[in-house]
């Protein structure tokens, strides 16, 4: 007998928390009770996904009814997923249960993965296995990124100094400040682990003058960023397949790495800081630059307060791992670092997703065009999730700063006050070379 999959999802529904519109198949909306409705809404476009409702909730089965255009969102997306975030569920009732028993049986017996979700096999954070979950993250197509990225192809926190800032501006702005908190000077031998498309590599090279050197394990990052690394300016570029594990047998000034630790695992933190520590010098200066995981106490309540974990780890970002900041500065104070300072960006990785997010929907037919529109869904519901995420404080972005201790003191390149971090429009008004061109695959 098939369910009243109206009246069950009315059932579920008619909670008096729930503060975003839902549109059924049938054209019908469903009000919040307590709130004017909105054009920002939830529209479920088949009966049966009814069923991805009844409790328990998973962010999984959410996920998969996104990306299979069985739940829509219309409007303001990051607002819509924001308030479904903060919503605590919809009640598991009696009705909800007898009319979906079929449905339910059925439900627990289905089991669907996507051709492109993550397959890796050995042990977790392996240097085989790092390599095949950067290259399953990474590895899409340079094109699909730099529909969203901008046109520095930068993969990371951009810095909003006064909040006006287009996407682009904010990019270079951040990479003028790793630069600035670095202390990076001309001739400087610069580390950049993690370097992605070498955007960092290229502003430290031309704007500073350092000797730039490059690691990465993707293959089309290190394909990319040679090629934009060809002209150095008054520097000089580099770039070598590594892991961080194998970095060069050489002495560098300066370190960075910006959106890199995050792949590492905090079981491997001690060994990610004792490899960048042995390759400075005496003194010499790292800027970390990572996502990390905030006090649970924090975090979003409600069904979709899970929606970063399984779902990303499943089909965006196998085996990541957010390391909670206290345990990172453990973990680099015993490497023999010694903290100088530490910046939490959290707001601004918000907006970076957002206006991440803008570009791709504003881009959506040609993202489907590269990676088919199952997998272009799911990043577009992984990028609005995410920026929900910084916005209620569940995660946040942390830049620290690190020296390298020594027995005789030696002197570290930090100023004497942070003013001269922020000083001017750090840079936002000079274009830097955009990897654009037509020879970048």
């Amino acid at each position: 007998m098939q369910p009243d999959y109206r009246a069950v999802i009315t059932s579920l529904l008619n909670e008096p928390t729930r503060t975003f519109t839902v549109e059924l198949w049938d054209g019908s909306t469903l009000p919040p009770r307590e709130r004017k409705p909105s054009a920002d809404r939830v529209i479920l476009r088949t009966p049966e996904v009814t069923a991805c409702l009844v409790p328990p909730v998973t962010e999984t089965e959410i996920a998969d009814a996104f990306i299979h255009d069985k739940i829509e969102i219309a409007g303001n997306t990051v607002a819509v997923v924001e308030q479904a975030a903060r919503w605590r569920g919809p009640p598991l009732t009696l009705a909800a249960l007898h009319g979906m028993a079929s449905s339910l049986v059925d439900r627990m017996l289905r089991h669907s993965e996507e051709p492109w979700s993550a397959r890796l096999r050995g042990r977790t954070h392996s240097a085989e296995r790092d390599a095949d979950a950067i290259r399953h993250h990474y590895d899409v197509s340079d094109d699909f990124y730099r529909l969203f990225l901008g046109e520095d192809m930068v993969y990371s926190c951009a810095f909003f100094p006064t909040g006006r800032e287009s996407l682009d501006e904010a990019q270079r702005a951040k990479l003028e400040l790793v630069c600035r908190k670095l202390n990076l000077q001309r001739g400087d031998r610069f580390l950049d682990v993690g370097c992605g498309w070498g955007a960092l590599l290229v502003h430290a090279a031309r704007r500073h003058g350092a000797h730039a050197l490059g690691v990465t394990i993707s293959d089309r990052q290190l394909s990319a960023s040679r090629r934009r690394g060809t002209d150095g300016g008054d520097g000089w570029i580099e770039v070598l397949q590594r892991d961080y594990r194998d970095l060069p047998r050489r002495s560098f000034d300066k370190a960075a790495s910006v959106g890199m630790m995050e792949h590492v695992g905090r079981r491997h933190l001690g060994r990610y800081f004792k490899s960048i520590h042995a390759r400075l010098r005496p003194g010499g200066l790292l800027l970390n630059h990572a996502i990390a995981d905030i006090t649970p106490e924090l975090r979003v309540m409600g069904w979709m307060s899970r929606l970063r974990g399984g779902f990303i780890g499943r089909y965006i970002f196998p085996d990541s791992d957010l390391v909670p900041i206290h345990l990172v500065i453990r973990e680099a104070e015993r490497a023999g670092f010694e903290v100088r300072d530490l910046e939490c960006l959290r707001e601004h990785y918000a907006e970076t997703l957002e206006l991440w997010l803008t570009n791709l929907e504003s881009h959506f037919d040609e993202a489907v065009n590269l990676v088919g529109r199952a997998r272009a869904r799911a990043w577009r519901l992984y990028l609005a999730s995410s920026a929900v995420a910084f916005r209620a404080g569940s995660i946040g972005v942390y830049q620290l700063l690190l020296a390298k201790c020594t027995s005789d003191g030696a002197r570290c390149d930090v100023p004497r006050c942070r003013s001269a971090w922020y000083a001017g429009d750090l840079g936002v008004g000079e274009r830097a070379e955009s990897i654009s061109d037509p020879g970048v695959e």
